[in-house]
């Protein structure tokens, strides 16, 4: 069994879900007392949302790039960042380790390829949203990618950064991203990318007839299959 890697804290309310996917996943596949070998680096959160919010790019890549060599100096085969927003930093992480990254808008694309969805909207923090660093892995698939009008992605990172990233979930908050979604549908979109590991504790496929691609999930399932890989 390979040893994952798994680079989070930003939030620990969606690292939790990655350890626990990752090892339901493992056990499903093996059955009995089997589980997943995991190395966890959770950061201090509120380093590098500070980073974030000023724009200090380089500092959050110096932070993350630091913790990557310190999986992989444990033993990790692989590592995953916990998040999507920090993937805006995944060269620089990626060059400062000799062990994969497993991107996660990468695997994301190819749940979208698999389900032959062209056009797709997204959901995420503002970052992820506005910047090109996620949409464009999606694009140069040629995946048409949809974000929400102004309002919608104030309303979609407030959530996140005010409630989800501290444990909240608020019913009202549920029924604005699902109008949000609806709103996606309308203009053309065929699928939802849930693309903040911490919306899944808002929403899931249950609540609405589009389909979601929750990355989260996305990105865990292939940890299990590269943990289990021969």
């Amino acid at each position: 069994m390979k040893t994952v890697g798994l680079l989070g804290g930003m939030s620990w309310e969606s690292t939790v879900d990655y350890y626990k996917l990752i090892n339901e996943g493992v056990k499903a596949r093996l059955g009995g007392l089997h589980s997943a070998q995991c190395l966890l680096y959770s950061v201090e959160f509120a380093e590098v949302e500070a980073c974030q919010s000023s724009g200090n790019w380089d500092r959050a890549a110096e932070i993350l790039s630091q913790a990557a060599v310190r999986l992989e100096g444990a033993g990790a085969d692989f590592l995953l960042i916990c998040t999507n927003t920090m993937h805006k930093v995944a060269d620089q992480v990626a060059a400062s380790i000799s062990i994969p990254l497993i991107h996660i808008a990468q695997v994301t694309a190819e749940a979208l390829e698999a389900q032959q969805i062209q056009t797709v909207g997204l959901l995420g923090t503002r970052y992820t949203m506005e910047q090109a660093f996620y949409k464009e892995k999606l694009e140069e698939r040629g995946i048409r990618v949809l974000v929400p009008e102004a309002p919608g992605r104030e309303l979609v990172n407030r959530v996140i950064f005010q409630e989800l990233c501290l444990g909240q979930i608020r019913p009202e908050s549920k029924q604005a991203f699902l109008r949000e979604m609806d709103a996606l549908a309308a203009r053309g979109a065929q699928g939802v990318i849930l693309g903040c590991t911490e919306i899944g504790m808002l929403v899931a496929q249950q609540d609405t007839a589009i389909p979601l691609f929750d990355t989260t999930r996305l990105h865990a399932q292939r940890a299990v299959e590269l943990v289990l890989a021969d």
